[in-house]
């Protein structure tokens, strides 16, 4: 008789290259389990890091564990600082950035699971 076990340890997440200096580990996903329902990464932002505006077809939840990130949703431009989290709902305009001194590290949820062609970057 063999038992499948119910659960899955991630010990070595899926690093995604990047081009602006954010560290981006994958521990559930697209990229790391072929998962199209849910990803889940652990995220560095340098002290400066900027992204193009998107508008993602998945929700994003986004946590908090050092430093701040700033966030302009729709015209609005809200900050976050450790220990505090957002969802931001699929479909809405927004742009993450950390324009502070210090890295932010956060976890990111997205539901379904962030992928390229779902994120809508615009052209910067």
């Amino acid at each position: 008789m063999s038992s499948s076990k119910k659960y899955t340890i991630q010990n070595s997440p899926f690093i995604v290259p990047t081009t602006d200096g954010k560290l981006i580990e994958e521990h559930f996903g697209q990229a790391t389990d072929g998962s199209k329902d849910i990803s889940i990464a652990h995220m560095i932002a340098p002290a400066g890091w900027l992204e193009p505006f998107q508008t993602p077809e998945f929700d994003e939840f986004t946590y908090i564990i050092k430093g701040k990130k700033q966030f302009i949703i729709e015209d609005e431009t809200v900050v976050l600082e450790a220990g505090q989290s957002i969802k931001i709902e699929r479909n809405t305009r927004v742009q993450y950035s950390n324009p502070f001194t210090v890295a932010c590290e956060y976890l990111s949820i997205c539901t379904p699971a962030f992928s390229m062609d779902l994120v809508h970057r615009e052209d910067q």
